[in-house]
């Protein structure tokens, strides 16, 4: 069986280019679509499409040739290897089709889960048209208001990998700076011409009456269905955004103005700048939701400059606590979904999860949390669009290997295992690392971490090969997490404490 996460790192110099070079050295293959699906742990997708002859075994690499780095991504073995380990441990093909993908929100139909979620993504007419070009099943529409926005410049920030890739995202953006009139000419225009894709209207309002006539033209112009901004946490002043969102009070009464607006669903955006999201999302539901949109962005600093000793983005020497994104704050979007999926007074709200999504996955776990769509920003902010290729392609595949009929079918089922303490965690057993003598390469990562950082369980032998003193290893596994070649796993056996 061919590990899929050892394929990532092969690829780490890979740009992601747009219109790549190396497809169109090659002629045969589409390299980077195939990269692309390496990229978001689609490999089994890029498996089942590479033709049954191999076109790389005889291949003076091209690609390679043509790829804009100056030291090329080992794209033919990249390809090969597709071929070679991954399409033969297929269980079965992609599907043809993309049935099992179709859901509902609230009782609107969805083509697929994935909306983009309301930002800077979802702006314009332009924008959302490529969107639902691309495969997008909806947009979640940058927040309409009726007061005038001006926006800072720079406004982004964010903490990379190793490779350059945004692991974290802080952005200090605000709502559309479009006036009513325009967004709701936007939406007349993206109904006409594409009725089934679904548009959810993200609003915010200063009072009860402006939450209620900004309701009322979302529906009167086309949109599916209307979310409440309770949670940017760049319009906290004067009692807008997370202000309101950490308020079970205010969140009911604007809610409840807004139901009064429209009869199209209603989902309230929570904030997470909360220790526990379930006395906003009751109000909401008190108010009239049909729905929780969660999670927003996390309040948060990136950095400090030593020198002008001011954070980013940094705006003419002063820079702001801002929104916090990305596949880092995936986790916690995690816990609160689980929250909101777990709460017996919320059973029957749709659930539309967000937070850190960047490949189908990241989706899925949502999904098994109990969220019934799901929303993205930051990931299409760094990728572009064409991310739902293989966020429907990777989950589509899951779905009919798991032999499920529907993504309805894979909702809500890990949500037993999930416990809002430790309390109910069996602790008389252990389970000891497993040691893949064949793939170590000698480096005493692991011996140096459980020395520093663990039990003092590992010690390396005379070949540079770890081994462990059971009578000290206590199984936390910190040496299966730090290992670089992934060369140790769990054993299958528990064993009892002595």
């Amino acid at each position: 069986m061919f590990e899929r996460k050892m394929f990532r790192p092969d690829m780490l110099q890979c740009v992601l280019c747009a219109d790549a070079p190396c497809t169109e050295a090659c002629g045969k293959l589409d390299c980077a679509a195939m990269l692309r699906s390496i990229w978001f742990d689609d490999e089994k997708a890029a498996g089942s499409r590479f033709p049954a002859s191999d076109p790389c075994a005889a291949c003076a690499a091209p690609c390679e040739a043509a790829c804009v780095r100056a030291h090329a991504v080992p794209i033919r073995r990249l390809m090969m290897r597709l071929h070679d380990e991954v399409k033969p441990e297929l269980e079965i093909p992609l599907p043809e089709d993309e049935d099992r993908l179709r859901t509902e929100l609230c009782g609107v139909p969805l083509e697929n889960p994935f909306l983009l979620s309301s930002s800077v993504v979802a702006s314009t007419y332009d924008m959302c048209a490529r969107a639902f070009e691309s495969g997008w099943a909806g947009v979640a529409f940058k927040t309409i208001c009726s007061f005038e926005i001006h926006e800072a410049s720079p406004r982004f920030s964010a903490i990379t990998g190793d490779n350059g890739s945004i692991i974290g995202f802080k952005n200090i953006e605000q709502l559309s700076d479009h006036s009513v009139a325009e967004n709701m000419e936007i939406f007349r225009r993206l109904k006409e011409k594409y009725p089934t894709k679904f548009i959810l209207a993200s609003i915010m309002g200063q009072n009860e009456a402006e939450w209620e006539a900004l309701a009322r033209a979302c529906e009167e112009n086309g949109a599916d269905a209307i979310e409440l901004n309770f949670s940017c946490p760049n319009m906290a002043d004067g009692g807008l955004g997370s202000d309101i969102g950490q308020v079970p009070e205010l969140v009911e009464r604007f809610t409840a103005a807004a139901r009064r607006g429209a009869r199209i669903p209603i989902l309230a955006k929570l904030t997470p700048n909360v220790a526990v999201m379930s006395p906003a999302a009751e109000a909401a539901k008190r108010g009239g939701a049909d729905g929780i949109a969660a999670i927003n962005t996390i309040k948060s600093i990136i950095g400090v400059n030593p020198h002008t000793y001011v954070s980013a983005p940094a705006v003419h020497g002063m820079s702001a606590v801002g929104g916090y994104s990305g596949n880092a704050v995936k986790p916690i979007a995690l816990r609160f979904i689980a929250e909101l999926g777990q709460n017996p007074a919320l059973a029957g709200m749709h659930i539309s999860g967000m937070g850190g999504v960047e490949n189908w996955s990241d989706a899925l776990e949502f999904i098994l949390l109990g969220a019934g769509s799901i929303q993205v920003t930051t990931a299409v902010m760094q990728y572009g669009y064409r991310i739902i290729d293989d966020l429907k392609a990777g989950l589509n595949l899951y779905l009919a290997e798991k032999g499920f009929a529907s993504v309805d079918e894979a909702r809500g089922l890990a949500l037993d295992s999930v416990s809002a303490t430790t309390d109910v965690l069996e602790r008389d057993t252990v389970v000891f690392p497993k040691f893949r003598r064949e793939k170590c390469i000698g480096c005493g990562r692991c011996a140096v971490s459980c020395a520093d950082g663990g039990h003092q369980a590992i010690r390396l032998g005379k070949d540079r090969k770890p081994i462990l003193d059971g009578k000290k290893c206590v199984g936390c596994h910190l040496c299966v997490l730090v290992c670089p070649e992934r060369a140790i796993g769990s054993a299958r056996k528990r064993i009892t404490r002595e």
